[in-house]
């Protein structure tokens, strides 16, 4: 198994990087987020980046601009969200990056009272951004939500998309599949539902309620059962410790904790 840190994007993403490697991480998850993150940043000191990557052996994993709107109920929001998107996914190519996340659409506000239609707008924003991503030859990684979220938050609503995008593939979030109602059990049958389309992992914990990217231990998810059904379909990829402290050493511990789980499972 892979183990990488995310950035954190209010901060310069190259200060963030060098932090990532002191702490020993296989990669870099770069989130693809304003104000020192968005893609055009990037592009700026993307010579400097790769170089970085290449002297600390680092892999890079990207992750798509996380607040955008491509269900919004205005053109104009849907379409210069998806811009932002397909951009970022071009950057993301010309650094390198040997896989990319993507959240799901959101549906809110109004469009909580007209879901069918946003849900539609959703997937022709997914549409352009897939064929955008295989165009370039990357392995986009569709990642699971919360019930906020408004879509995409259960095993079953996933069967659509994946079934209209073939190439997609998927992100367990551990901590967005342990808020809400069915938590104790919903990444497992992520697990046991899509074992041949899990192609990434973020980890963090929590105690059911919020997305609190609590360190692992620090809440109530059951990661030995988690670790335990990802070795037995097989997976040994990539996880993100998705775990904000200002003590990075929280970082470092729950790595070291994941690590042991997957050992012991082996």
């Amino acid at each position: 198994m892979l183990f990488g840190a995310m950035n954190f994007p209010v901060k310069p993403f190259m200060s963030e990087l060098e932090l990532i490697v002191e702490l020993g991480f296989d990669y870099l998850e770069l989130t693809m987020d304003p104000p020192q993150a968005h893609h055009s940043l990037i592009r700026e000191h993307a010579a400097r980046l790769v170089k970085s990557l290449q002297r600390y052996h680092m892999g890079l994993v990207c992750h798509l601009p996380s607040f955008l709107s491509i269900a919004d109920l205005t053109k104009s929001i849907r379409d210069a969200s998806v811009k932002e998107m397909t951009d970022s996914l071009v950057v993301a190519s010309e650094v390198g990056a040997i896989k990319v996340v993507v959240h799901p659409w959101y549906i809110t506000g109004l469009g909580a009272l007209v879901a069918d239609q946003a849900k539609q707008y959703g997937l022709e924003g997914m549409e352009a951004i897939v064929e955008k991503a295989d165009e370039l030859g990357l392995t986009l990684c569709l990642e699971n939500m919360f019930q906020e979220a408004g879509s995409l938050v259960d095993p079953d609503d996933f069967v659509e998309v994946l079934e209209r995008f073939p190439t997609l593939k998927l992100t367990l979030d551990v901590g967005h599949a342990h808020i809400g109602r069915n938590r104790k059990y919903r990444s497992l049958e992520f697990i046991e539902k899509f074992s041949d389309r899990i192609c990434h992992i973020h980890a963090s914990d929590n105690s059911g309620k919020e997305d609190s990217h609590l360190p692992i231990g620090a809440g109530n998810i059951d990661f030995r059962k988690i670790v335990k059904a990802l070795k037995k379909i097989g997976y040994d990829q990539t996880m993100t410790l998705e775990v904000f402290s200002r003590d990075k050493g929280y970082l470092k511990n729950s790595r070291d904790k994941l690590s042991t789980l997957v050992a012991r499972a082996s």
